[in-house]
C-alpha cells in the first residue's frame, strides 16, 4: 500500500500510541490533542497541529478517538466526501448517556438489568431506603469518565450503597448531574467488541475481560482499566444476542469504527451493561498487536468500508498498563513531584545487555 496522510483528532491523547504505530509504517502522521494538560503526549513521536480544522483537505484519513461531542464532527466530515473514523452522535449518546443505551437495548430486543436515572442525591437514597436491594452507582455524562465513582454494592439491604450516595451528595455533587442506580446481577463481566465499516460487521469479533481494580485480587479503586485479556472469534452466542441486532441502525448511521458492549454473564442470561462506541483504551492497543495486516491498511480499508473480514493470531492476548502516581487520581503537585519527567528503568532488561557486555 502506499504512503498515505493521517490525522488524528484526540481529546485527551488516547489514540497517540496507534498513530505512532501508523506513523512507523511509513506514512505521514498529525495529531491533534484538544485537552491542554495532556498535549506534551507523544511529543517527539508524531507530529502536533494546533488547528486541525486547517489540515483536513490534506488528510486522506480522519481519525476521531472519543464520543463527548466528537460524533457530530465526524459525521459532518463523512458527509463531504472524508474517509473518517468516527462516530455519529446518535453513537455518542449511546455512551455518554446511560439510560438512552439502556433503552436502545430494549428497543432492540436486547435484554437489560432494571435501573432507575436520578437528578439528585436525596431521591436516590430515598429510593434504596424504600426499595433495599444491591445496587450499582454508575454515573452518566462527562462524570463516568472518572472510573472511581462507579460503585457496585456489596450489602443485600442497600446500606453501602446509600453510604456511599451521602459521600457523593458531599463532595460530587456539582460533578455528577444525572446517574443510574442498576440492581446489581452477579455472574461473569465480558465485553463483546467488533469493528463497523459503515455497512457491517467486520469479523472476527473480539471477547474481552476488563481488570478494572487498580491493585490485583481486585482490590482498590475502580479505574478506567488496568489490563485487559482478550481473544478474537467468529460470530458466537453472545455477539448474536447483542450488537449484531443493533447492526440495521449503525449502518443507518453510516458508522465506523469499533463498537463494544459490556455485559454480565450468568446462567440466566446475558445482561449488557453499557455501550464503549469508539476504540476501548487499552483495547485498541492490545489488539494491534493481533491483526495481522499494517494498522494504516486496516484503517484506511475499514473507513472507506472495503474490508470485511481480517486474519488475527491465535489464542489470547494480554495487556498491561504500567502506571505512575498519583494514578487514579488527579493531583498534579503529586504527579509534578515523583511522575513527571521520572526515569522509568525495567531491571531485568538491563541485566540482560550488562550480562552481554561482559562476554
Amino acid at each position: 500500500m502506499s504512503k498515505l496522510k493521517y490525522l488524528f483528532i484526540s481529546i485527551d491523547a488516547l489514540i497517540a500510541d496507534i498513530a505512532w504505530q501508523i506513523q512507523k509504517e511509513g506514512n505521514d502522521v498529525l495529531l491533534y490533542i484538544d485537552n491542554e494538560e495532556v498535549r506534551d503526549i507523544a511529543d517527539g513521536f508524531v507530529e502536533k497541529v494546533d488547528d486541525w480544522k486547517e489540515h483536513v483537505d490534506w488528510a486522506d484519513v480522519i481519525v476521531f478517538d472519543d464520543v463527548l461531542g466528537q460524533g457530530a464532527l465526524a459525521q459532518e466530515l463523512r458527509k463531504s466526501g472524508k474517509l473518517v473514523i468516527g462516530g455519529t452522535p446518535y453513537t455518542d449518546q449511546l455512551e455518554d448517556d446511560r439510560s438512552y443505551g439502556q433503552e436502545e437495548l430494549k428497543r432492540y430486543g436486547i435484554s437489560i438489568i432494571p435501573y432507575k436515572e436520578f437528578f439528585d442525591f436525596d431521591s436516590a437514597i430515598d429510593y434504596v431506603k424504600e426499595n433495599p436491594s444491591a445496587y450499582a452507582i454508575k454515573p452518566s455524562g462527562e462524570a463516568q469518565n472518572i472510573k472511581r465513582l462507579l460503585f457496585v454494592g456489596e450489602e443485600e439491604d442497600g446500606k453501602d450503597v446509600i453510604q456511599v450516595l451521602e459521600a457523593y451528595k458531599r463532595v460530587w455533587n456539582d460533578k455528577i448531574k444525572v446517574f443510574q442506580l442498576q440492581k446489581r446481577v452477579k455472574g461473569v463481566e465480558v465485553a463483546v467488541g467488533a469493528f463497523f465499516n459503515g455497512n457491517e460487521f467486520v469479523t472476527p469479533i473480539n471477547i474481552n475481560f476488563e481488570h478494572k481494580k487498580l491493585f490485583p485480587g481486585n482490590l482498590g479503586p475502580s479505574t478506567g482499566e488496568m489490563g485487559t485479556s482478550m481473544y478474537w472469534s467468529e460470530p458466537n452466542k453472545i455477539f448474536n444476542a447483542t450488537l449484531l441486532k443493533i447492526a440495521p441502525k449503525l449502518k443507518e448511521e453510516g458508522y465506523v469504527g469499533y463498537i463494544d458492549l459490556n455485559c454480565i454473564v450468568n446462567g440466566n442470561g446475558i445482561y449488557p451493561l453499557e455501550f464503549t462506541s469508539r476504540f476501548g483504551y487499552p483495547t485498541i492497543s492490545i489488539q494491534q498487536e493481533g491483526i495481522s495486516m499494517p494498522m494504516g491498511q486496516f484503517f484506511y480499508e475499514l473507513a472507506q468500508g472495503k474490508i470485511t473480514s481480517f486474519k488475527t493470531k491465535k489464542g489470547f492476548q494480554i495487556g498491561v498498563r504500567l502506571l505512575v502516581p498519583p494514578y487514579p487520581f488527579d493531583d498534579t503537585a503529586t504527579f509534578n513531584t515523583y511522575s513527571k519527567d521520572a526515569l522509568i528503568i525495567f531491571q531485568k532488561l538491563l541485566r540482560f545487555f550488562h550480562q552481554r557486555s561482559l562476554c
